[in-house]
């Protein structure tokens, strides 16, 4: 067995975006404008920023997916920079005549950003590569559940199998949605939480969600850590770590990457949540997007130097 091959393998389900990102000292006023002190184009989108963080920690990342047109220059340019970070991009599907999506992402001096994104609609008609062909060598599925149209029945057969799949949930789902019982672990963005239980406080929400699905239930917080419920369902907190922030973006989809990569290493889930927190926390202390993501010998050392409080 070759090196290559012992390493865990991740398959990220999303949608690729092309990022024009800008360092502005404030948001602009409606009407006015505004001028930028540093500009940079990268790729990102939830599944690409988390498959960047599998392969930097360590794992082999793959991705499947829509894109646009094979001709359409956002398209062969996130090609270009998925293949410098050796990541799989072969499941990824052209859509003819379609736009790959784009963002315009606008960061202030405290490392916050807003971003205004457009998708075309008609990648979401996309057909995924065959369920065999996908599976095969897959360790783990990561998904954005905004994908659940084209990419539940993937993951209900992964799940069967006993291929672990982890939702990032960063938008509200309908509490039937087909990923509340296709997946093994969902973690949810505290709003995304809020909206679909329809509940107020974390624990609570927490709470509501666990009683629909089997799966493992988290609630990311930002600086205030992760809330989880253990395998008795009880209430855990795994810490943020301090850092001094100056870009966000991409952060909590390293966290997603890091995480599902450490589960593929048989890490506990304590370990896991902490190990994708290291991983986020380093990435905002730097500018580029998942492209700022550390790699595996960084994180070991904040593992072992820091106190996530």
């Amino acid at each position: 067995m070759t090196e290559n091959a012992r390493r865990p393998r991740v398959l990220c389900i999303g949608m690729p975006v092309r990022d024009l990102t800008f360092r502005i000292e404030h948001l602009p006023a409606l009407g006015s404008k505004a001028y930028a002190s540093h500009f940079a184009e990268i790729c990102g989108g939830n599944a690409v920023n988390a498959a960047i963080a599998i392969a930097r920690l360590g794992g082999r990342a793959a991705l499947a997916g829509p894109i646009g047109d094979r001709n359409e220059s956002s398209s062969r340019f996130i090609f270009d920079k998925l293949a410098e970070e050796a990541i799989d991009a072969t499941a990824l599907v052209h859509m003819p005549g379609l736009v790959t999506p784009v963002s315009s992402v606008m960061f202030d001096p405290s490392g916050e950003r807003t971003i205004v994104t457009f998708r075309d609609p008609g990648l979401w008609q996309v057909e995924l590569p065959d369920t065999e062909v996908l599976l095969r060598d897959c360790d783990a599925l990561l998904v954005e559940n905004r994908c659940a149209s084209f990419a539940t029945a993937l993951c209900a057969e992964a799940l069967r199998r006993g291929i672990a799949v982890v939702v990032d949930v960063d938008r509200a789902m309908s509490l039937d949605d087909g990923l509340l019982t296709a997946a093994s672990h969902l973690i949810f963005a505290q709003e995304a939480l809020h909206a679909t239980a329809g509940v107020a406080d974390d624990i609570d929400a927490l709470r509501a969600i666990a009683k629909l699905t089997p799966a493992f239930v988290a609630a990311t917080r930002g600086p205030q850590g992760t809330i989880w419920l253990d395998d008795q369902r009880r209430v855990q907190n795994t810490p943020a770590f301090p850092v001094e922030t100056v870009d966000t973006l991409g952060a909590g989809d390293i966290f997603h990457g890091g995480f599902a990569l450490a589960i593929t290493e048989r890490q506990s889930l304590a370990d896991a949540l902490r190990f994708g927190s290291a991983a986020a926390a380093l990435k905002c202390t730097k500018f580029g997007g998942a492209f700022a993501c550390p790699r595996r010998a960084e994180v070991d050392v904040l593992l072992s130097r820091s106190i996530a409080y």
